[in-house]
This record gives C-alpha cells, sequence and structure tokens, in this order.
C-alpha cells in the first residue's frame, strides 16, 4: 500500500496511513519510544492537528501505551473495541483475560518473561489510564474518518482484538497473526475458539497483504494453516 507508513519502535509496529487530508494512526507503542514516534510522525507531516483518529487493535501496553499522550498532545480521539476497553481504563493487560491463556508457543514461554523482566528492570511503569473516546464494533466503515476501510473483531489474543480491512486489501491484524521468522499466529492466544473463528474471517479473497503487530507484513497468500 502507498499510503503506509510503517513505524517499528523496538519490534512493535505502528502503521501511519494517509486519511484524506491528514491521517489515522494504528496502534501507539511503548511510551519509552515515545520520542521516536513523533520524530517518525513528524518526518511524515503528521503534525498535532492532522491525526484524525487513533485505532488501538487492542488493550496491551506495547499497543496502546502513548494513547493517552497522543490524545492530549494532537487533540486526536483514541478508538478501540468496547471489550478491550477495561485493560486501558485500568492499566491492567490481565483484564478480561483467562487466568491461563490457551496457548504459549515454545517462543512465547521465552518471550514473555523477558518481556516481564525488562519492564521491571526498565521501571517501564504502568500503562496511563485512559477511557476511549470512541468504541468500534465488527463491520463498522472508517469512511467518516478519509478511510476506504472497515473494523473487523478478531478476537483470540485478546477478546476485545480488531484488525483494520482497507478496500485494497490491506489488513492490520493487531497480535492475532505476527511475521517473527515466518507468517504464523501470535506467541499468545487467550482464546483459541475465538482465535479460529477470527481466522475463518479471513478466508477471503479481499485479503492481499498483512500487516502485524510484529514483525514484517507478508502476502496473505504465505500464511501455512493454522
Amino acid at each position: 500500500m502507498e499510503d503506509v507508513k510503517t513505524i517499528n519502535l523496538r519490534g512493535v509496529n505502528c502503521f501511519l496511513l494517509k486519511s484524506g487530508e491528514g491521517f489515522i494512526l494504528i496502534d501507539t507503542g511503548l511510551p519509552a519510544r515515545r520520542a521516536e514516534l513523533e520524530r517518525e510522525l513528524e518526518s511524515a507531516g503528521c503534525r498535532p492537528g492532522d491525526l484524525r483518529l487513533v485505532i488501538l487493535t487492542h488493550g496491551d501496553y506495547d499497543h496502546a501505551g502513548n494513547g493517552a499522550y497522543l490524545r492530549e498532545k494532537y487533540g486526536v480521539k483514541i478508538a478501540m473495541h468496547h471489550v478491550d476497553s477495561p485493560m486501558v481504563e485500568r492499566g491492567d493487560e490481565a483484564s478480561n483475560r483467562k487466568d491461563r491463556p490457551d496457548r504459549v508457543s515454545p517462543l512465547g514461554r521465552i518471550i514473555i518473561p523477558i518481556g516481564k523482566l525488562m519492564t521491571t528492570l526498565c521501571r517501564m511503569g504502568k500503562l496511563e489510564t485512559f477511557k476511549p473516546d470512541l468504541c468500534l464494533d465488527d463491520g463498522q466503515s472508517l469512511a467518516e474518518y478519509g478511510l476506504d476501510a472497515r473494523v473487523l473483531h478478531l478476537p483470540g489474543h485478546s477478546k476485545g482484538s480488531i484488525g483494520v480491512l482497507t478496500a485494497d486489501g490491506g489488513l492490520f491484524c493487531g497480535d492475532l497473526l505476527m511475521n517473527m521468522r515466518r507468517p504464523d499466529a501470535h506467541f499468545m492466544i487467550d482464546d483459541l475458539a475465538g482465535f479460529h473463528a477470527s481466522i475463518e474471517k479471513l478466508k477471503s479473497p479481499q485479503i492481499q497483504m498483512v500487516y502485524p503487530g510484529h514483525g514484517k507484513p507478508f502476502p496473505m497468500s504465505s500464511l501455512p494453516p493454522l
């Protein structure tokens, strides 16, 4: 897609989409990478007043961590699915998740403890809590924000995970899928039944390219059976 800027913030992808006379940002990265995010927005010509909407694919800290800050500085509304709203309102990633996820891959068993340790050692703190301005529903059009796209509810990694599917077949899927070594499911699946339902929803010839929250974009045709 020509009008997409990938902003990789130490392994977490944010996507800046041209939207009419402004921009839409999908996910926000960690607060520790805030200065880098602002530099990337500035280099793309996105300044306060130019950002029309921030969409959070889910409520995890590494995707929602700059939501409150961007709303204050850029005067932008924050949108997400209502089911994940408690995660950012309470600053608790475990909110609305099972006590134990249905599936954690071998990679996840390594990454999750390291992530928790780094959060403690680097004093990254808790999420700046906030209440989303808008709740997005499955099938909702984003035309009023200048983007020819619709929202897909894609539970699995979290109950309120969503994706954005553009008219030209670009899917911004958050943490439903990833591409660290190869296209695959995210290493942590909270609800396996929800995940499989989401994968079924993606079996559409409309989807051409997948833009995951972690790793490089990849053609939908390269995704193996999951």
